[in-house]
Formats: C-alpha cells, sequence, structure tokens
C-alpha cells in the first residue's frame, strides 16, 4: 500500500506521458515558492486552502488544470494576491504596466536602488534618523538570534526585545496558539503590532525578529525603514542541530523530509534575508568569534567605539 506522501504526489507516468503546458508549470514553481517563503508545508497549505493535498501537489507539479476558485482558495491560503499567484500583479493599471516596462531586465542590484529612492520618496525610507539606535536581527530559525541579541544587548547597554514575545503579549496565548486558534493571517496583524509598538518604544534596542516576518512586505519594509538589520546566517545542518538542541521541531516537526522543509523555506527567505544590512554567517565560526564579528559589525553601524 502507497503511504501518504506517496499518494498525494502525482504518479511518474502522469510526469513523462505527456508535455506540461508551459503555464501551469511556471504556476507550480510560483505556488512552490510561496509556500516555501511561508515556511509552510504542503500538508498545511492544503489544509488551510481546504484542497485535497494531492490536488495540491498536482497544481505544484504542472498537472493540475485548476479551477480559479481552486486557485482563489490557495491564494488565501498563502496570503499574496490571486494576480500575485497567476504572475500578473502588476497589470491592474497603464502606469502598473509602464513601470514594469521601466524595470523588466534590470538587475537586484538596480532594483534594489530604485526601491529605496521610492521609499525616499514617499517618505517611508527611514534613514538613519528614523532607524535610531535599533538592531534588529534576522534569519531563520537557529541562526542564533536569542543568544548573540542578549549578548549583544548588554554589551550595548540597550534592551534586548524578542518580539515572538510581545506577540504573545498582545495576543494572551502563545504563538503556537494563535495560529492554530486563529490563522496566519490573525497571526501576521499581532506581527505588525509588535513590531509598531516596539519602534515606538524603544529608540535602543536589540530585536529578534521572527524567521517568518519576512514574508509580509509591509512588515518588513517598516522594519527596514525603523531598525539598522543583520542577516545572522547559517547553513541548514547547523539551524537544525541548534533547533533539535532547544527541543522543537516546528514547523519541520509534521514533515518526514525535516532537512529537505527546512532547506526549501531558507531558499524561499533567503532573498529577502539579504536585504539586511548586514551579514554576519554563524557557522563560520564557534559563538564567541561570531559575537566578536557582531559586536564590531553594529558597533561601527552605530558609530560607537569598539
Amino acid at each position: 500500500m502507497p503511504s501518504a506522501e506517496e499518494t498525494a504526489l502525482p504518479s511518474a507516468e502522469s510526469l513523462t506521458q505527456d508535455p506540461k503546458n508551459p503555464f501551469l508549470a511556471a504556476l507550480g514553481e510560483r505556488v512552490r515558492a510561496l509556500r516555501s517563503r511561508r515556511g509552510m508545508t504542503r500538508k498545511a497549505t492544503a489544509l488551510a486552502a481546504e484542497v485535497s493535498e494531492r490536488h495540491l501537489a498536482n497544481l505544484e507539479y504542472g498537472v493540475g488544470n485548476a479551477s480559479i476558485l481552486v486557485l482563489l482558495q490557495v491564494a488565501n491560503a498563502l496570503q499574496c494576491s490571486l494576480g500575485e499567484l497567476i504572475g500578473d500583479v502588476t497589470t491592474s493599471s497603464p502606469e502598473w504596466l509602464m513601470i514594469r516596462e521601466l524595470l523588466e531586465q534590470r538587475d537586484d542590484a538596480t532594483l534594489q536602488r530604485v526601491r529605496v529612492a521610492i521609499s525616499e520618496m514617499l517618505g517611508t525610507g527611514g534613514g538613519n534618523a528614523a532607524r535610531g539606535s535599533r538592531v534588529a536581527l534576522i534569519g531563520l530559525r537557529g541562526a542564533g538570534k536569542s543568544t548573540l541579541g542578549q549578548m549583544l544587548a548588554d554589551d550595548l547597554g540597550f534592551p534586548f526585545v524578542e518580539l515572538s514575545r510581545e506577540i504573545e503579549k498582545f495576543a494572551g496565548c502563545s504563538v503556537a496558539e494563535i495560529q492554530a486558534l486563529y490563522g496566519v493571517n490573525a497571526y501576521r496583524r499581532y506581527e505588525r503590532r509588535a513590531l509598531e509598538e516596539t519602534i515606538q518604544t524603544h529608540p535602543e534596542a536589540v530585536i529578534a525578529i521572527p524567521g517568518g516576518l519576512v514574508s509580509d512586505a509591509t512588515t518588513f519594509n517598516q522594519l527596514l525603514a525603523h531598525c539598522s538589520t543583520v542577516w545572522l546566517k547559517a547553513i541548514p545542518e547547523d539551524h537544525m542541530r541548534r533547533v533539535m538542541a532547544q527541543g522543537d521541531l516546528r514547523p519541520m516537526a509534521a514533515s518526514k523530509e525535516a532537512m529537505d522543509d527546512l532547506k526549501g523555506i531558507l531558499a524561499g527567505r533567503a532573498a529577502f534575508y539579504s536585504k539586511a544590512q548586514f551579514k554576519v554567517d554563524t557557522s563560520a565560526q564557534p559563538l564567541e568569534p561570531s559575537f566578536q564579528l557582531l559586536r564590531h559589525t553594529v558597533r561601527k553601524a552605530l558609530g560607537l567605539p569598539n
């Protein structure tokens, strides 16, 4: 008898007999990328979208000709617009089309300069004055945000804020309970409120940011505008080892392919984590040298003596 995972996947025969429609193949790639970015397993996504896991698997492999209503359900589950899911997010007006034409084929460095210029033009660009002395540590769970964050805060004499704890204060329950009782969209709202409150309350702070915050573009833009950001980067094996040492496998515990899931989440978020001003590789050296590198980087950025 085939396993649950096997029955959720399209058969090898279905993948080889007929060539994939290019649109459906591209659609499947976008669904997988969005799911990885959100850190959701296929099972969790199917449950949130109220479709079968097999149906979602077919969609991801480009062999499922899903109805528009199913696509809408999947888009809602992944917290994106239907336009983003099908690849036409910039077709809503002539201005969007003209802007898209100007930006097409530009490299990532050029696009980043344009984004920063637009933010400054709209008054949301932040700058040193808006960032104050707030330092935000971003990255996947197990990167060292809590350990290094507390060490850095002690060194600087700043408060240390774990945004996850602030989210729980707003909600009156744990992060797991928020997501189980109210769903991911409610969690993102609490996350945004907690960040706003932290920015307003602390002109100086070291803030450990939940790994999935980068999935919400509005909240992530706010973070970049009001905090100096450091990506604590690690190889997947170190992420997994550290999370297991903490006795916590969320969100990988429900998957038989935990490492593959972790790699997929990291790959889906890496492009967003890389928008941080600075990067410290915590896999490249032990804890104390990692801290000294982080300390030097942050003190230089804040104009403080080393």
